[in-house]
This record gives structure tokens, sequence and C-alpha cells, in this order.
């Protein structure tokens, strides 16, 4: 693998990518660009995305710019554009390529390790207070970190990209264990997100209101049987783990499937209901919580 580990691809300019465009177009030392199709950054151009009031104004291509092979190709995308976004950037995949796919959920990686190998591949994922995007407005309080890995603690990849992100001083946290650490914010994500934005709680509410946090807790073993079924080690802490970080969320912070609802978007429910009601079946695990979630959800996304 390459040393000068300096091109940056970022597919998707939301909430997340947001956080990360920003430092990396404050990086002169990082060859940065932002991935998106022609209508888009036409728009992206004319009213540029605000963070935290400041305009990010990044080179930007599109998937048939000439070939350029990246370093690291970050994606941020809504799970509905995931598989759209992984065709985009095979025009910039190269030999030392890594693949970063930044979303909820348990099945991204294995999903990009499918299309490119896992030679190509980390796990990663975001925790933090949330960023909240309304129209291009992203605002966000720069507390949260990139968690990021692999099943094997000595796999180059980590520290090329460890490299990078201490050059644009990113935050990050490389596990011992990316698994445990990948389903642990599953099993956040899954007790909160839905949850929220069916009863439109913010942090704060949810913290605050004790038959959220037991309903929560129903939620969160659920998944945890699910866990254990997939092999995840240690999965006796996950529960205690999980609901310390819940109370730590930014009491005004509001979930990404919170803002969706609001907005009137698609959820991401197949990636966190959805995920589970599916390995349920596959391991014969009872989930009924998340059963009824699932399918209140299919309701609402039914015609968006």
């Amino acid at each position: 693998m390459k040393n000068d580990f300096k091109k940056v691809i970022l597919c998707g300019l939301g909430a997340i990518g947001g956080i990360y465009a920003d430092k990396f177009c404050n990086t002169p030392q990082v060859d940065f660009y932002v991935l998106a199709d022609k209508s888009r950054i036409e728009k992206y151009k004319k009213n540029p995305v605000l963070f935290n009031s400041s305009p990010l104004n990044p080179k930007y291509i599109t998937p048939d710019y000439p070939a350029i092979k990246a370093d690291l190709i970050i994606i941020s995308t809504k799970y509905s554009g995931y598989n759209e976004a992984l065709e985009e950037i095979k025009n910039f995949v190269g030999e030392d390529t890594v693949i970063f796919p930044l979303l909820n959920g348990v099945t991204s990686e294995s999903a990009a390790a499918e299309k490119y190998g896992w030679d190509k591949v980390l796990y990663s994922f975001f925790i933090g207070h949330s960023a909240i995007r309304e129209n291009n407005y992203i605002t966000h309080d720069g507390i949260g970190k990139i968690v990021f890995g692999s099943e094997n603690k000595n796999d180059p990849k980590i520290y090329q990209v460890k490299e990078i992100f201490d050059t644009a001083k990113i935050d990050y946290e490389i596990p011992d264990d990316i698994k445990y650490a990948l389903w642990q914010k599953f099993i956040l994500n899954i007790s909160s997100n839905p949850t929220t934005a069916l009863f439109r709680l913010t942090f704060g509410e949810m913290q605050n209101t004790p038959p959220f946090m037991d309903f929560a807790q129903k939620i969160m073993a659920e998944v945890i049987e699910i866990a254990k079924a997939e092999g995840i080690k240690n999965t006796e802490h996950l529960l205690k783990s999980s609901l310390d970080y819940l109370k730590k969320m930014s009491a005004d912070g509001k979930t990404s499937m919170l803002q969706d609802v609001e907005a009137g978007r698609k959820t991401e429910n197949e990636i966190f209901a959805g995920t589970v009601t599916k390995l349920g079946m596959k391991h014969k695990i009872p989930t009924p919580y998340c059963n009824m979630i699932n399918e209140m959800f299919e309701i609402i996304d039914y015609n968006k």
C-alpha cells in the first residue's frame, strides 16, 4: 500500500457527511472531492450546503469524471441510496483504495465487500451527538467520532486511515473488537431511531420518559439475542453500555429517523427493524417488538 494517502472522495453530503466535508475542506494536505450526479452538483453550487453557518465549497465530481484512484472513499448516503453509491464509486476504486461505508446498521460493509472485496473495506460508523440537517443547513456541536477497524487488528488499512484522520484532525476510535462496537451502535440505533420517530421525541424527551426507556430496553433485549446468534462476543455487556450511551446524548438532538419523518422522507427502517426481523427468522428467535415497529414503518413509508 502507498504512503501518500491523500486522495479522499465523499459520497453523501448529508448530516454526517457534512461534518467530514468540513474537516477535509479545511485540510489542504488532502485532495478532497465530493461525488454526486450533475443535477445535485448544480444545486450545491447554486445553494451551498452550510455547515454551522459556513458554506462548504469542495471540489465536485460526477461518476463519469476522468478516472482518479482514491485512497479513501467515504460513503455517507442514506441506505436508500447506498446501492447506487456503490455503483457510482467504481470509476475511483483502485488497487489500494479503502472503502468506508459510514452508514447505520450492520449490513453495509458486507454489501461493499461483495462488490469490491474485503481487502478494500473497513467496518466504520459515527457515534456522538446527532447532526441536524434542515434543507441545506447542517448544524453539529463537534461532539462525535468515527469508530473503525477490522477483524484483523494488524490490517494495514487501519494505519493508513489513521494517518489521514490525524492529518485532518478527525476524532476517531479503533476498538479492540470492532464487531462488538458495531453491534453496540446498532442496538443503540434500533432502540432509539424508529421509536423516537414514532413518538416524535428528542433525546432529552426520551431520556425523561421512563415508560419509553423501559420500552427501549425490551427492544435492546431482542437485538442482543440476535447478536449472540450472529457470533458477537461479550454480549452480556451490551445492554448496560447501550443504555449508558443513550443517557449521554444531547437533550436537544434528534435521531436521523425522526428528522426523516419530520421532513417527509422515506426512513431507513429496512436497516433497523427490518434487519432484526430478517435475522430473527434466520435464527428462529422471536422479535415481537421489532416486528411491530417494522410493520408500522412499512405503512409510514408506503407512499414515499
